[in-house]
């Protein structure tokens, strides 16, 4: 991954945002890394996998509730207590 200092960003942006076009480019501000630079297919791809986590987890914890016997009609009962 390419890093540039937040100044040197700043003073080539178009240049930095054409990188970030080939592969992320961490911004540097006083020896820390501030923020990172990606393409849209990039953050889309990253959004892609967050979706797909929550859904794996999700789903697990269906499965745990299941096996505990968590099932509609347990669901419909404790939501009903939880409004009394």
């Amino acid at each position: 991954m390419r890093s540039v200092s937040a100044t040197a960003a700043k003073q080539n942006f178009a240049a930095v945002l054409d990188n970030a076009q080939r592969e992320p480019v961490m911004i540097r501000r006083h020896d820390r890394d501030i923020a990172v630079l990606v393409s849209p297919a990039d953050y889309a791809r990253l959004r892609g996998i967050k979706i797909e986590e929550l859904r794996s987890l999700s789903e697990r914890v269906s499965q745990v509730a299941a096996s505990r016997g968590m099932n509609e009609d347990v669901l419909k009962k404790l939501l009903a207590d939880e409004e009394a």
